[in-house]
């Protein structure tokens, strides 16, 4: 299915959710303690397929949807669609089918802000938490008042609250914007995934309604900002898009975190440092 990157162990189905169906990758022994995995923007499930083959061979069941709106999941129409509780709610309610009253978690780019969101609103559904490359949101809303370089590295959320004109733009050239946005050293083929995925039908509205759902309306503070589920965070510290400032502030938030800093990754660390970052979730996981 995905040539010479395709991994045997490996099922997919598609799961019942939150009044949409959400295409999953699914692996490990079906008894193992369940983790999830969340991609980001531009991604989907093989976004963690690097962390996929090592957590299910050390005995997790590991499961990886395509993220409403991406690759084979459904794609409703309608900003509202994507906003962070319906996003939230499809994550539990993908537990809640799969029969998993408690779960590990890990999340990357927007993966990571619905991680965020749901250890903020259901701490007990989470055994332990793994966050790459995202900010605490509470961090994320006052750093982006306050540095205005980190407002310029976000330009691109600020376009796509336009409309029509965003999914022009990362379709144009062959998807050549958001091919540039991915790590520089794949093959091919590896690309030719991507564009296949993005090219869906109502994909790249929909990937592109998750911006417009959560930049094009005033974050509101929630009563408490502590994550109270363990926490490991791994940053990139060469990522072009977010400052590693944000890193440790988001530390401070966590009442019982960790962070690991890698100087030579990207955006993109669990692609640039694959079994690094699958080790550090098999530690943190395996903790309890």
């Amino acid at each position: 299915m995905i040539g010479d990157m395709e991994n045997k162990a490996i099922r997919f189905e598609y799961i019942k959710t939150n009044g949409v169906q959400l295409h999953a990758a699914l692996a490990g022994p079906v008894d193992g303690e369940p983790v999830i995995l969340l991609h980001g923007f531009p991604e989907a499930w093989f976004g963690w397929e690097n962390q996929i083959g090592p957590l299910g061979q050390s005995g997790f069941r590991v499961i990886v949807p395509d993220q409403r709106g991406y690759n084979l999941s459904d794609k409703p129409a309608g900003v509202d669609q994507y906003m962070m509780p319906v996003l939230v709610d499809d994550i539990l309610g993908l537990a809640d089918t799969l029969g998993y009253d408690r779960f590990y978690l890990a999340g990357h780019d927007f993966g990571a802000m619905v991680s965020w969101s749901l250890a903020l609103r259901a701490p007990e559904r989470i055994r332990r938490m793994a966050i790459a490359n995202v900010p605490h949101p509470a961090v994320f809303r006052s750093y982006l008042k306050t540095h205005s370089a980190q407002m310029l590295k976000s330009w691109y959320a600020m376009f796509f609250q336009l409309p029509g004109i965003p999914e022009q733009f990362v379709k144009a050239g062959n998807w050549k914007f958001l091919i540039g946005a991915l790590p520089d050293y794949w093959e091919e083929d590896r690309y030719d995934r991507y564009r296949k995925a993005w090219s869906q039908p109502g994909a790249s509205t929909a990937m592109i309604n998750w911006y417009r759902a959560t930049f094009g309306k005033s974050g509101t503070s929630r009563k408490s900002e502590s994550i109270q589920p363990p926490t490991l965070i791994i940053w990139g510290k060469n990522d072009p898009h977010l400052s590693h400032q944000m890193a440790s502030l988001s530390l401070e938030h966590c009442q019982d975190g960790e962070l690991v800093l890698f100087e030579d990754a990207t955006h993109w660390v669990q692609h640039d440092k694959a079994p690094e970052v699958s080790q550090l979730l098999i530690d943190h996981f395996q903790k309890d």
